[in-house]
């Protein structure tokens, strides 16, 4: 069943994939961004998120212009999900203040816009740098493998800790509201053009620990946000987004053995298995890959 989705952040990183994805699922997007994104069928409202009254006007508004016309004078047609990407990317590109504080402001006003003005679903990008590694002070060994939804989250830069308050806020608006808001703790995200890069990963296994040795193909995140669409009634949960398989040409538990020996792995992990842990969403939602990085290296 096609929604009407307003996407925040969709002329980012991620964005400007996934929001082609949900296009061709044949869903109605409205982007609020704050450059625009160029793809037909997609106008994109500029709008500041850490400012309250634009965000409530933002996902109460009408997609495009057509749309004064075929509402034949009954105002906007209401939203059916918010999906929430944008932010300040990662640390290292504003001060770590206005990281975190863009970061959380931003989340709590478009959920609890969403909330108040009756929107059902939402889906909003978490983050790997959770873990507690990607960004962290010197060599710090992840607490075991694989990482899945229930590790103990422990970040110490302001990018991640923004995040893990993000989960929370999440997680306090779905209890007060009932409505269902899934938070995506993304991997690291390659674009098709990236693959080029993976060469220098296989070459270098040390430069990939932060990202814990995992990824996620662009669109195969737009499959992931397409089935949290489709997926009712699950109230709060947190769902790692990646791709199946390690970037490595060892079996996990042996290159983890060699690249990880301080990191415990708590239960058997398949031959190929990513330590960022995605078997949540191949359960719950369905997830199947459409992207092995093995596909283009």
């Amino acid at each position: 069943m096609s929604k009407r989705i307003v996407f925040t952040g969709g002329s980012g990183k991620a964005g400007r994939h996934v929001v082609p994805y949900l296009l061709d699922q044949g869903h109605t997007v409205l982007n609020v961004d704050l450059v625009p994104l160029n793809h037909p069928g997609v106008n994109t409202l500029t709008a500041d998120l850490t400012d309250s009254g634009q965000v409530f006007n933002a996902l109460s508004m009408h997609f495009g212009m057509e749309e004064f016309a075929t509402t034949r004078g009954a105002g906007p047609t209401p939203v059916d999900a918010l999906v929430h990407f944008a932010a300040v990317p990662r640390v290292l590109l504003r001060p770590d203040n206005t990281t975190f504080s863009a970061n959380v402001i931003s989340t709590y006003n478009v959920i609890e816009a969403a909330v108040k003005l009756g929107i059902k679903k939402v889906i909003f990008a978490s983050s790997e740098t959770t873990y507690g590694v990607c960004f962290a002070e010197g060599d710090k060994d992840f607490h075991s493998f694989p990482l899945d939804e229930d590790y103990d989250s422990d970040p110490m830069d302001s990018y991640g800790l923004s995040k893990v308050v993000n989960e929370k806020t999440a997680r306090a608006f779905a209890m007060r509201s009932g409505i269902d808001i899934y938070a995506l703790r993304i991997g690291n995200v390659i674009e098709p053009h990236e693959y080029t890069m993976f060469p220098g990963f296989l070459a270098d296994p040390a430069s990939r620990k932060r990202n814990a040795w995992s990824y996620i193909d662009a669109r195969d995140l737009g499959q992931i946000v397409d089935l949290c669409l489709k997926k009712d009634g699950l109230g709060y949960q947190v769902f790692n987004a990646v791709n199946d398989e390690i970037t490595a040409n060892q079996p996990t538990t042996e290159f983890l053995a060699k690249w990880a020996p301080n990191t415990p792995i708590s239960r058997p992990m398949g031959p190929a298995e990513a330590p960022i842990s995605n078997q949540k969403i191949r359960e719950v939602l369905g997830f199947k890959e459409q992207h092995n990085w093995r596909q283009y290296v």
